[in-house]
């Protein structure tokens, strides 16, 4: 296993927290680790609500990005409650499309850690109405 998919892995995993924050709001069933272009890695948890206001952990993480001044992605892991892994899903790729425009057909997802197995983010959202 490449070193770096180790320490996002390792880095999710120790966000991920599921809790109860009130009788509407729940977080951490799933956290994600993004690795920037730079090299940096930001993290995210899953926050849900009962209103649908929550939002992604692979957003939450992107966020955390955008916040700290950078905004290209080079890789990202989510991590499921079971310790699996999954590919984002529409609305988290939707974000990453319009962020990455023309480019984040190269974004590598970890499909799952435990064989190595990765898929690049233009392979799963082919002919995105974003180019």
């Amino acid at each position: 296993m490449d070193k770096i998919w180790t320490e996002m892995y390792e880095k999710a995993r120790a966000v991920q927290n599921e809790r109860r924050i009130s009788d509407y709001v729940t977080c951490g069933e799933v956290a994600a680790a993004i690795l920037s272009r730079s090299g940096k890695i930001y993290t995210g948890v899953c926050i849900d609500t009962c209103s649908t206001l929550g939002i992604c952990a692979e957003r939450n993480a992107i966020f955390n990005m955008i916040t700290s001044g950078e905004q290209e992605i080079d890789k990202v892991l989510c991590l499921m409650p079971d310790g699996s892994n999954g590919a984002p899903c529409g609305a988290c790729r939707e974000l990453m499309v319009q962020l990455m425009p023309g480019r984040y057909q190269d974004i590598e997802i970890m499909l799952d850690y435990r064989s190595g197995r990765t898929v690049k983010l233009g392979d799963i959202t082919p002919e995105w109405w974003i180019k």
